[in-house]
């Protein structure tokens, strides 16, 4: 009895030992990650067997992982695991744990392996005044009219007429009055809008670029053309996804390069 206890215990350990080899890793970070706040890293694990697949792998991060439960030969599978990146700009991870309690649980065995990911981590963003103006910004245009529309910020509550979408109605204010109450928006007319971290509110220098990060992300969702003016240069006003990753990207390096 102690022999096949002892030879089972030994074949498992081989099971589980040749369980780690033939597999690789590889992370995939989302467009927008930032500093301190929590995000989810695409994880995506690779068999490379010819004849075996991959049994009860666990993969870890920083302290978190995900577990794939089965991975088919010549196959792979994608997991999320959740991260918290610190400090602003370029970011190397350079090793995942990988561990298995294959096949009976008598062991849990372990490996780490390389891995070639580059990221940048962009400033977190810190509310601050949406009147750039105000906070001392450029501004490239002139003038700008307030007059309602269908975007921009709430300009007023009102009663609602029956000509207004639905989809302004106030339903929280409307529960406490006898009638419909709706939002009046101003319209979306501003000029485009130059930021310049340097005189942005926010204290030190990461404070400021905290604000620009924000300004960056309320603008573009509103639909208004946003550039940076950086040392020596000056990226021009503009809209759309990749020139918020480009800005957020050169706010991220600012003055590290």
């Amino acid at each position: 009895m102690v022999s096949v206890l002892l030879g089972f215990m030994a074949v498992s350990g081989l099971l589980g030992k040749s369980n780690l080899d033939g597999l690789a890793v590889r992370i995939e970070p989302p467009a927008e990650v930032y500093d301190g706040i929590a995000t989810l890293l695409r994880v995506r694990l690779f068999c490379r067997r010819r004849w075996l697949p991959l049994f009860l792998l666990r993969v870890e991060l920083r302290e978190a992982g995900t577990t794939f439960i089965v991975v088919g030969r010549g196959e792979d599978e994608s997991g999320t695991v959740p991260v918290v990146l610190h400090g602003r700009g370029r970011q190397r991870l350079e090793t995942v744990r990988v561990t298995s309690r294959f096949p009976v649980n008598f062991f849990v065995r372990s490996r780490r392996l390389r891995l070639d990911c580059d990221l940048v981590v962009f400033p977190a963003p810190r509310p601050c005044p949406l009147d750039y103006a105000a906070a001392g910004g450029r501004r490239d245009g002139v003038g700008s009219a307030a007059r309602r529309g269908e975007q921009g910020e709430v300009a007023r509550i009102a009663d609602y007429t029956g000509s207004e979408p639905l989809k302004r109605v106030h339903w929280k204010l409307s529960a406490r009055h006898q009638g419909l109450k709706v939002k009046e928006l101003n319209a979306s007319t501003d000029e485009p809008v130059v930021l310049d971290p340097v005189e942005l509110p926010g204290g030190d220098l990461e404070g400021r670029l905290r604000c620009a990060s924000y300004l960056v992300n309320r603008y573009h969702r509103a639909g208004r053309a946003v550039g940076l003016r950086l040392p020596g240069r000056v990226i021009p006003p503009a809209t759309g996804e990749p020139h918020k990753l480009r800005l957020l990207r050169e706010l991220a390096l600012y003055g590290q390069d």
